[in-house]
């Protein structure tokens, strides 16, 4: 007998769930995981079913932090259904408004201060109980995917003894400033693609399965610092200075303004670094094109916020050798001519005219 292939089950499930056996599925989306997403209709009401094949990703742990988030009062969605064997959510549809679309210079104010009056409520009331702890380990092997796919598979650059030394001398020194701030929940991929405007209770929040227990500024510096949208220096630190009173006056034990500065740049480098990997490796290996696309923005932040801090600048400069004249976005062995297979999108930059700009998505 024939089993059903992934198609068939999906739409079986679906229907069986939704008690109807007329609904209809429609892709959504897809992320940069395994994972997919659907849309049905069914008795007037639209619903999203979430597969995640279960001998490629477990949807338990989305499952746990749905959870958690919820109970925080957070705006996720509702979940109707779940099957963790065969790797099927039914949800509540919160609509496809992504933040990003919606930005511009006269909201962003009021869209990024919903977001971080969300990120305080997740900070402050998300259970952090049996979450992975953002370690050593955790934060060194994410960075190290920078040497690894970035440096060696996508520029052919091999470090010496000695480059590695100023590598790792880096790679402490962003370590020791994440382990040094106060501990909350981190949803880790808090930016503008996965933060939804909706009519009630916005930001609607998703893609938040890979939660941990990690430093405060981590997902403040996602945000604020997205790669999907680029804003002026001096405003993104006056939001992190606004958010650092937030924090301040909910009780929590916030450094000086200054040190607090050191420390989100520090952390945004810490993420944008192990993001130039991914991206390559959401090439190399997956063989997901427009990730480099996305490579010059988180260039332009590790390279500008690298170079402000002593800690950092050697390992900045070693990474522009690499580089030299090349273009990122190009594969390796690509022409250098543009080539549109690679180009999917453009970033929104509202930096100082004639900033060089680029785009940037998550894993």
């Amino acid at each position: 007998m024939n089993l059903p292939d992934r198609t068939e089950l999906r739409l079986q499930w679906t229907r069986q769930a939704l008690a109807d056996p007329e609904a209809l599925l429609v892709r959504a989306s897809n992320d940069a995981s395994f994972r997919s997403y659907w849309r049905a209709q069914s008795a007037g009401r639209a619903w999203i079913v979430m597969d995640a094949p279960p001998d490629k990703e477990d949807i338990r742990p989305w499952l746990d932090v749905a959870q958690r988030l919820a109970h925080a009062g957070l705006h996720v969605p509702d979940i109707q259904a779940a099957d963790p064997q065969r790797g099927f959510v039914l949800m509540e549809d919160l609509g496809d408004r992504t933040l990003l679309p919606e930005l511009n210079g006269t909201n962003v104010d009021r869209l990024y201060g919903e977001a971080m009056d969300a990120l305080l409520a997740m900070q402050q009331n998300a259970d952090t109980v049996g979450l992975p702890e953002y370690d050593e380990a955790r934060l060194v092997a994410e960075m190290e995917l920078m040497p690894e796919w970035f440096l060696k598979r996508h520029l052919g650059f091999t470090p010496e003894c000695e480059q590695w030394d100023v590598i790792e001398s880096a790679f402490r020194a962003l370590v020791t400033s994440a382990q040094a701030q106060p501990q909350v929940f981190v949803h880790r991929d808090y930016h503008s693609r996965n933060l939804l405007v909706t009519d009630e209770h916005s930001p609607g929040v998703i893609d938040f399965q890979d939660a941990v227990r990690g430093p405060v500024t981590y997902d403040l510096v996602s945000l604020l610092r997205d790669c999907y949208i680029e804003w002026p220096n001096e405003r993104v630190e006056h939001w992190a200075g606004e958010y650092r009173e937030k924090l301040a006056a909910a009780g929590v034990a916030v450094p000086d303004a200054k040190t607090f500065q050191r420390a989100f740049d520090l952390m945004g480098l810490q993420r944008h670094i192990k993001v130039l990997g991914i991206f390559c490796r959401l090439w190399y290996r997956d063989g997901k094109a427009g990730y480099l696309q996305d490579l010059p923005l988180v260039w332009k932040y590790t390279r500008e916020v690298g170079l402000r801090h002593p800690e950092t600048a050697e390992l900045v400069a070693l990474i522009e050798t690499a580089i030299g004249d090349r273009n990122i976005t190009l594969p390796v062995g690509a022409p250098s001519g543009a080539n549109p297979f690679f180009a999917e999108g453009q970033a929104k930059s509202f930096a100082p005219e004639g900033a060089p700009t680029g785009n940037c998505g998550e894993a």
